[in-house]
């Protein structure tokens, strides 16, 4: 199961006097413990295991309270149900003691509680300390208090954004694009960034986080070390750091944001950093002659040069925008060039859209082939009434004959003034006619589509004409 710090659902918990920590009233539990309260063990605090080195404590926020945890239990292994409590004091100052408890908890399982919080937060830039015990919930007999665990509170965000400059990618020209981005990423003379998050996307993953295990005993996501595409750790408290970064797709124009992060998360306000990348798209060129309609074509796919020259183009992703939307990734030869077949059977048309996918993971831009439905419209006349033209008159009969533009028609499909389809065979050359009496004297459009044996429709027709 995977948690973040926000997303966990807070145990509950009662704040207690400064003065002492009064306990709950708990209900008896159907099996009375028989033995005593153990310590708690596996203790965390958001997330982490707590530092027992006040030398070295963890940075936390506490604007929310800091959430705490640990394993209660019993010598009697029948026992199911305990308390947890809670303790912490500021060292500058131990009396303004913060209680927190967790009555119900089960016995050998994470027991969650919050040390302040919202209307009673920690105070700001604090060394708290804090410690846990097990008290059984029927004989009110209480263990022992844990060996201190230390936190610093930090509330204050950073307050100058990042300083980012590029050595391959310079911002403010027009770049070759392919090779991974070297960035610096600086502190920008705040003192207490420990790192960096950055975003192509615009959206700020959070960090931290955790996945919770056997017995509810979390394990922390450092997303310094989890996520990063996303995080990159300072080289030293307050200093840069270098990444190299691959976009997700490059799109011509990139926007990267960057905020400096503290030891507790704490985020700046963002630097954006543009870079502008030339022209990359691959090229795509038909290369089969004039296939069937709604039979395979044939194409041919060439790198764009600077590109594979940074890296070596390894396959192409192919979104085939026509009768059936289909995604297909090609691989390339060694030279970055690839051929692939797809059926032309769209009657408005189809499209492909194509990106480059490097060995170092850069996706290029995106080239359009676009080949128009009218191509494969039949073609439609008539001597009686002819197009665009005033022709006959009501009650006149007039022939109208469909021709194809494309191979394989077996059938025709049309209607009059939008109304009711009727379909007519085709000939053997692919060829129809129709015969058909105007009702009365207008304007009229006659729509007119081919149909091939495998059941795909060509482009359509609109053959307009004034009936006299």
């Amino acid at each position: 199961m995977n948690r973040t710090t926000a997303a966990r659902a807070r145990a509950a918990f009662a704040p207690v006097a400064a003065a002492g920590l009064a306990l709950l009233a708990v209900v008896a539990p159907a099996h009375a413990a028989t033995g005593a309260p153990l310590v708690p063990t596996d203790l965390y605090n958001d997330y982490r295991a707590c530092s027992t080195d006040p030398a070295a404590p963890l940075y936390v926020t506490g604007r929310a309270g800091l959430t705490v945890e640990g394993i209660p239990g019993n010598t009697d292994p029948g026992a199911m149900w305990a308390t947890a409590q809670y303790r912490a004091w500021p060292l500058s100052d131990p009396a303004a003691l913060v209680t927190a408890e967790r009555p119900y908890a089960y016995a050998g399982s994470e027991a969650v509680a919050t040390l302040g919080g919202y209307g009673a937060p920690l105070r700001d830039g604090e060394t708290y300390a804090w410690q846990a015990r097990t008290v059984d919930p029927d004989s009110g007999a209480a263990s022992d208090w844990t060996a201190p665990c230390y936190v610093v509170t930090d509330d204050t965000f950073p307050d100058a954004e990042p300083t980012v400059s590029s050595s391959n990618y310079p911002s403010g020209q027009v770049n070759q694009g392919g090779a991974p981005i070297e960035l610096t990423l600086g502190a920008n003379g705040v003192d207490d960034v420990a790192g960096y998050a950055f975003t192509w996307e615009g959206t700020f993953p959070i960090a931290g986080g955790a996945t919770i295990g056997d017995h509810g005993i979390p394990t922390y996501h450092d997303p310094y070390t989890t996520s990063p595409s996303y995080f990159a750790r300072a080289d030293s408290l307050g200093g840069p750091t270098t990444v190299e970064l691959v976009p997700p797709q490059d799109t011509g124009y990139l926007v990267l944001q960057v905020k400096s992060l503290d030891r507790s998360f704490n985020a700046s306000r963002p630097t954006t950093y543009y870079i502008a990348v030339k022209r990359n798209a691959p090229t795509v060129t038909e290369v089969s002659n004039s296939p069937q309609y709604g039979k395979e074509a044939t194409f041919k796919i060439t790198p764009d040069p600077g590109l594979q020259a940074a890296s070596p183009v390894v396959s192409y992703s192919v979104r085939h925008l026509g009768r059936n939307w289909t995604d297909t990734v090609v691989p390339t030869s060694a030279s970055g060039i690839a051929e692939f077949k797809v059926a032309l059977d769209d009657p408005d048309g189809d499209s492909l859209l194509v990106t480059s996918t490097s060995a170092d993971g850069w996706v290029s831009q995106q080239n359009w082939w676009r080949a128009d439905g009218a191509d494969s419209a039949p073609t439609v006349t008539s001597a009686t009434y002819p197009e665009n033209g005033t022709g006959g008159s009501a009650g006149v009969p007039g022939t109208f004959a469909f021709t194809p533009t494309v191979k394989g028609l077996v059938s025709y499909t049309y209607s009059v003034n939008w109304g009711q389809p009727v379909t007519v065979p085709a000939g053997p050359r692919g060829e129809a006619q129709i015969d058909w009496t105007p009702p009365a004297s207008g304007w009229y459009a006659l729509d007119v589509q081919g149909v091939t044996k495998d059941g795909a429709r060509t482009g359509m027709t609109s053959y307009y004409f004034t009936v006299g």
